[in-house]
Parts: C-alpha cells; structure tokens; sequence
C-alpha cells in the first residue's frame, strides 16, 4: 500500500470529516425526537431515520442487551459510510485495529508474514515476506485466500466481503498458536489448505550481499519494504556501498521482489540516489489536480553504478513507482515478472480516541503519465520462477551487469 508520510496535504478535509462524525453521532443520539418530527433529517441534510429505527428495534428487542456498546455502534457508523465507496483500501480502524497497522508501518509484528490485498475484490496475497511462517508454508504472491479458521481462538470466517483490517485481525495471533487458510492458486485445479505456526515477524528494510563474478562484485541490495526506518536505513547502506565499492563494483541489482510497499516518500528518496533528475512519480488528486515529485538532486549516491531491478507479482505500490521511474527514465533493466498493479494512495490519520482513517486521495502515475493500477509494471527481462533450488531470476541479473 502507498502511503503519505507526510499528513499536512489532507489534514483540513480530515479535520472536516472529524466534525462530520462527532456532529453525526451527537445528532443520532441526542436528537432521536427531532428526527423523528423532522423527518430524520440532521442539520448536514442527511436523512438518519433509518439509524434511529435501527437503534431503536436493538434496543427493545435484541437478546443479548449487554453486547448493545455505544462506542462499538459509533465504529460500526464510521466503517458503514467509508464501506459504502466499494473501495476496498479506503478504510476506517478501530484504535486496536490501526495499533496492528502502527506494528506494520513500524515493521515488527506478530504473525504469519503476509502482506495482503485484494485480485478482483477477492482477498489475496500480495506477497510473503522473506524468512516468514508464511514463505516457508509455500504461500505465493497473487494466492487467493478463501477462509480463514482460527480452532483455539473460535473463527471459521469466509473471505467475502471481508476488510483488509479484519483479515490482518484474523490472520494474526499469539506467537507458537496456529491458524488455518484455505488458498486457491491460479492454474490449480482446486483449493487448497495449509495449517501454519504463528512467529514474532521482524521485517527487515535492507538486506545487502555482495556477489563476486568474473571480473568483479556486485552488490546486491534487498529493499524489502518502504517504513519509517527506512529513512534512516537507506542513507547509510548508500554511503556503505560507495564506500566499498572504490570504484570497482559492476553494479547493483536492487532486489523488489515481494516488496508490497509502505511509505511512497521512501520510493522517491531511493529513486534519487539512482537518477540525476527530471519526474519520479505524479500523483493524481480529485478534480485532476497533478503534484510531481521530482529527483531530489541532494542525492543522487549512486549515479554512476549500473543497475539492474527485481520484480515479481509480490512487487507492489511504492515498489512499483521506484521499479516503473527506474524504467521510464532507461536507468535500469526490469528482470523478473509482471508486477502486482496497486496504483492509488492512501492518506493515513489517527484519530483522537486512537482509532485510524486511511483515504485514497490520489492515484500515481509514473513519469510518462501511465497508471498501473490493476495493470501492473511489466519487467524489460521476463524470467519466471521455476524452481526452489536456484534463483533464476537473479542470475539473470548478473550476467546483464556482466556483460554491460
């Protein structure tokens, strides 16, 4: 998911909303009478006699009385009017919801080690992390997942329909506690299950190896996602590889594969230290408005090393706009497979009470003007997957930076 580090762009349209809800849920529960009199109308013109019916019948006729929460009624309200958009990465968190996503942003949780999204509104994986439960079980990027069954904590859950923060609910649980997935795989004959052993899930940003080749090394740098510490992160493994490379490098291959994003900031930060100027990304904002982020020139690390890029269907969002610049501008050769064409931005907020709102604002566009979005960025190199024993895709790699 690409996110917005910075909030100040939708701060007063969120400040309106705040309003909106406070406003609404006083109407609601204060002006029951009026409403009624006044044909349910509030003073935003919204009709809410179908909310007082509603709350209403509850209250005199459901069986368990206890389980009538206020505060839950009030996220049900939120999450009802974000749902009713039918956009399935424009959602309202509940304060332990949008904790969950603080842990991912942060990059430590707990887990089976799956970034999740959606394949024709059906849940699926966006990729699996590297290392995680979820990798080790065989799980692929672009797996649907059908259900979700949890014996010890009493879920059997159905995916249709499902939000992305109640499948990360669901999915996640106490460290050495299992759960139980139904996938279907594309090409498969039919679904399938796998029963996996929950783990404390630390995701690394960066990971850097060095691969001696004829006639030099290469660097080998694995971006695994965009979190706030990769602002802190990505400088220092820039000056670490100027530092040992003397000149004597072949170049770089910057590994995205299963990078499902994070904060799209980091992208243009990272794309900076490989082109030296001209668009990165666009984004495109209600009533057309275009904002451009352009290379920032102060960078700029890594200029001069040839580069080669991995993708895969698990390279998604803030990946994809790094991958797609890279290829638009001619600075490095995509080698891998199609890319998982998640094109829109969220702006993420926290709320007073801790809960979480998370709005699609804008849609990206690489340099040239294209939205990927459910169309994907498509690799200069096609190399599939074929085998667990060896990695095609990175050899490839390598002898394109051999022979250059």
């Amino acid at each position: 998911m690409v996110f917005q580090k910075d909030g100040n762009i939708f701060l007063k349209r969120l400040r309106y909303f705040c309003l909106f809800l406070t406003v609404l849920w006083l109407a609601a529960w204060g002006g029951f009478e009026i409403g009624k009199r006044e044909g349910g109308k509030n003073s935003l013109g919204l009709d809410l006699e179908l909310v007082w019916q509603v709350k209403g019948r509850l209250e005199e006729t459901y069986l368990d009385k206890d389980k009538l929460d206020e505060k839950e009624m009030v996220y049900g309200l939120a999450q009802g009017l974000v749902s009713s958009l039918e956009d399935p990465y424009t959602v309202f968190l509940s304060p332990k919801e949008n904790q969950r996503n603080q842990e991912d942003l942060a990059g430590e949780f707990g887990g089976v080690g799956m970034q999740l999204g959606y394949r024709e509104e059906t849940l699926a994986v966006v990729s699996p992390l590297k290392g995680t439960p979820a990798e080790k079980a065989g799980v692929k990027a672009g797996d649907l997942i059908l259900k979700i069954v949890d014996e010890e904590a009493g879920i059997d859950r159905d995916t249709r329909g499902i939000s992305l923060p109640e499948a990360v609910e669901l999915i996640r649980g106490k460290e050495g506690s299992e759960v139980k997935i139904t996938f279907f795989r594309e090409g498969g004959d039919s679904a399938f299950e796998k029963v996996i052993k929950r783990e404390q899930i630390v995701v690394p940003n960066l990971v850097l190896e060095w691969k001696e080749v004829a006639g030099g090394k290469v660097a080998v740098i694995g971006l695994n996602s965009f979190t706030e510490r990769l602002f802190e992160e990505w400088p220092a493994l820039v000056n670490r590889v100027k530092a040992e490379t003397n000149g004597e490098s072949l170049g770089i291959i910057l590994d995205l594969r299963n990078n499902a994003g994070g904060f799209m900031q980091g992208a243009v930060m990272v794309a900076s230290d490989f082109l030296t100027d001209g668009v990165i990304v666009k984004q495109e904002m209600a009533g057309g408005k275009i904002e451009t982020y352009m290379v920032d020139k102060t960078r700029r690390g890594l200029v001069d090393l040839p580069l080669v890029v991995l993708v895969n269907a698990g390279s998604a969002s803030a990946a994809e706009i790094l991958a797609g610049a890279l290829k638009e501008h001619g600075r490095a050769q995509l080698v891998g497979e199609k890319t998982f064409g998640k094109g829109t931005v969220q702006q993420p907020e926290i709320l007073e009470d801790g809960s979480g709102l998370h709005i699609t604002i804008a849609r990206w566009l690489l340099p040239s003007g294209l939205n990927i979005h459910d169309v994907g960025v498509e690799p200069d190199e096609l190399v599939e997957w074929k085998t667990e024993s060896e990695d095609p895709q990175l050899k490839k790699a390598l002898e394109i930076l051999v022979g250059k």
